[in-house]
């Protein structure tokens, strides 16, 4: 396919996932949403499952997609529905009562959920353990992780971090989000994570940086072939909130209500 079209047919995608995140957002009503968190992921996402993801459809041979930070689940949901799996409808029941579609994932294979997650610091260690079944079974498929930056704070990252490399995964393909804030507030302020790339060097890993919202790079990424048996992390550098004027670095939007009229305002927006 003409790369000028597959670029054109990502940022669509991303678009289109920006949307239904606003759109489930605002059905959710009081019980509001993760916002921000999920709109930081969105151009890594989209560059996944409309691009770099294989046989989705398929079982046995399908790349594997782990949402280790869990309450940006909006975004997992939305890319869901854009390749098949999750109806409109479905949609409509995000954090209803009954619903398969839960506030953080929950495991639901014929949805294409594969793990549930909520606590964070737990998909790295799962990514693992299917890149290790992947060589032992010889299975052909790669793994994804998504990381939140404010979550490499769990010691179980470092745990999982540590393992990795000895046990030369490189299927194994981690991505941090690196939008700089967690639930309440700046990572700096918290617990300090300048030299991100570097920590993760430092435990073995093949590492790069780049932004986390430019579709050319990610696809140019996701491209390279990588001959080391490293594991490869990607530092994804975004803006929490992206997207939206009333969102873009507002931790307010970690967590919170989208009402009637700040959706219909923010539908505009998107270009």
């Amino acid at each position: 396919m003409d790369q000028d079209q597959i670029l054109k047919d990502i940022k669509n995608f991303s678009k289109d996932v920006r949307k239904i995140i606003l759109r489930m957002s605002f059905k959710a009503g009081s019980a509001s949403a993760h916002v921000g968190g999920a709109l930081s992921m969105t151009d890594i996402i989209s560059v996944l499952f409309k691009y770099k993801m294989k046989n989705l459809n398929k079982d046995k041979e399908r790349d594997r997609f782990i949402l280790s930070k869990g309450h940006a689940c909006l975004a997992y949901y939305s890319a869901l529905h854009l390749i098949g799996k999750i109806s409109n409808n479905e949609l409509d029941t995000f954090e209803k009562d009954n619903s398969n579609l839960a506030g953080h994932p929950v495991k639901n294979p014929e949805l294409g959920i594969d793990f549930s997650n909520g606590s964070l610091g737990m998909g790295l260690s799962l990514g693992i353990g299917l890149s290790i079944s992947s060589k032992k079974k010889k299975e052909n498929f790669n793994v994804y992780v998504v990381l939140g930056d404010g979550e490499c704070n769990e010691g179980s990252v470092w745990e999982a971090a540590m393992s990795a490399p000895k046990f030369k995964l490189n299927n194994l393909n981690v991505i941090v989000d690196k939008n700089n804030f967690q639930q309440t507030g700046k990572n700096f302020d918290i617990m300090n994570l300048d030299n991100l790339s570097n920590k993760w060097k430092s435990f073995g890993w093949d590492v790069e940086e780049i932004d986390g919202h430019d579709i050319v790079k990610l696809k140019n990424y996701f491209d390279k072939k990588k001959d080391s048996e490293k594991p490869k992390l990607l530092v994804a550098n975004t803006i929490k909130g992206k997207g939206f004027s009333f969102s873009e670095n507002n931790n307010d939007w970690h967590h919170a209500i989208v009402t009637e009229k700040l959706y219909n305002e923010a539908m505009k927006e998107i270009k």
